[in-house]
């Protein structure tokens, strides 16, 4: 059980200690794989194929596709980059029609209709990045056993319900660059708190472990304050981070914003409490939700990938399984303009490595 820690308990760790604490709120349970501090590459995990395997699916290797894109939640930034990033990839190969469609608000119930509306109609394929690993899967199991190919991005859902699985890039990769951007804006003695989406979220719930993990070993005397939810809500996200910045006061010093609607409504909220310089905000999120704290010198640091490449990526990867070139044992996989992609963790596609967008070169993007 994630359990909550208090500052009485001391949230100055030591790196002996490290692993014996408890993990921060919003992360998950799985083993952690945090990175050396002096910025050495980490090795992937190696291990055998663990995804699951579409039923007798039809023969389409080079035939055309239809496949339906089932995001978390349609109209933010993010996805309208991964959505992006799809339709430019289904143009460049000519054989596949890709529609994106999804709630309005980050619910894995809504989530779970779409997909089943989807399957029951009858596609060849299905995209996804799930809100709930578990909850996704038993309608992914549907649509496996139906003969229809899934591939997931952005957020996992359990491997065997799915074929594979589109990583932006290595948990412990992200958590290392988030955390190192914070220790260097606050220093290494600091206190931050966290506005993440919801705790069972798979891939906020690995990168909350990482960072934990991470921090223990590498920035030891930053303090933990607390997690909150947000629920990928504008609104919300402001009033958390709001009440966060009243309820601790000058022991405040970061805020990390876990999703692209965290970020930069942290960021606003700690602009609007004229608290620019005094309170660090590190976050993921898209350069255009965060130019105007990033131009107007409130943040430093934006840590993030391409979505657009990440969806371009989840089309090549799909169509790659489709046509038979891309089978459990592979290493790697061509994703066209992207070149190719490795195979990691059993079932994974990396993307690459995560790349942190500050005032020199925020304008040289626009998603």
């Amino acid at each position: 059980m994630i359990r909550t820690m208090t500052l009485a308990l001391g949230l100055a760790f030591c790196a002996g200690q490290a692993m014996a604490a408890d993990r921060w709120d919003g992360a998950d349970e799985l083993p952690v794989h945090p990175l050396a501090c002096d910025g050495a590459a980490g090795a992937a995990v190696a291990k055998p194929y663990d995804g699951g395997k579409a039923v007798n699916p039809p023969d389409k290797a080079g035939k055309p596709i239809t496949l339906i894109d089932v995001p978390k939640l349609i109209g933010i930034g993010y996805f309208n980059a991964t959505s992006k990033g799809i339709q430019l990839a289904a143009h460049e190969l000519g054989n596949v029609t890709a529609t994106t469609d999804g709630p309005t608000e980050a619910k894995i119930d809504e989530q779970i209709r779409f997909i089943d509306n989807a399957v029951t109609k009858g596609i060849d394929g299905v995209l996804f990045a799930a809100n709930d690993p578990v909850a996704i899967a038993p309608v992914l199991k549907k649509a496996l056993s139906k003969g229809i190919h899934v591939v997931g991005y952005d957020a996992n859902s359990t491997p065997d319900a799915r074929e594979w699985f589109v990583n932006q890039a290595e948990f412990n990769g992200i958590a290392k660059s988030m955390v190192d951007n914070m220790a260097r804006e606050v220093g290494e003695d600091k206190a931050f708190a966290i506005v993440t989406s919801t705790f069972t979220t798979p891939n906020q719930a690995r990168w909350i472990s990482e960072m934990w993990a991470y921090a223990q070993q590498c920035h030891p005397k930053l303090h933990w304050l607390e997690t909150v939810e947000a629920q990928e809500d504008n609104n919300l996200s402001f009033n958390q981070a709001t009440a966060l910045i009243n309820k601790h006061g000058e022991k405040l010093a970061g805020l990390f914003g876990m999703t692209s609607v965290a970020t930069p409504a942290s960021a606003e909220a700690v602009t609007q409490a004229k608290l620019c310089g005094k309170v660090a905000v590190v976050g993921l999120a898209t350069p255009n939700g965060m130019r105007p704290y990033v131009n107007s010198g409130c943040v430093k640091s934006v840590v993030l990938w391409n979505p657009v490449d990440l969806g371009y990526a989840a089309v090549y990867v799909m169509r790659a399984v489709v046509d038979g070139k891309l089978k459990p044992g592979a290493t790697e996989v061509s994703a066209g303009k992207l070149g190719m992609l490795r195979v990691v963790n059993g079932s994974e596609i990396l993307l690459g490595s995560p790349f942190v967008f500050t005032k020199a070169n925020i304008g040289e993007f626009d998603f």
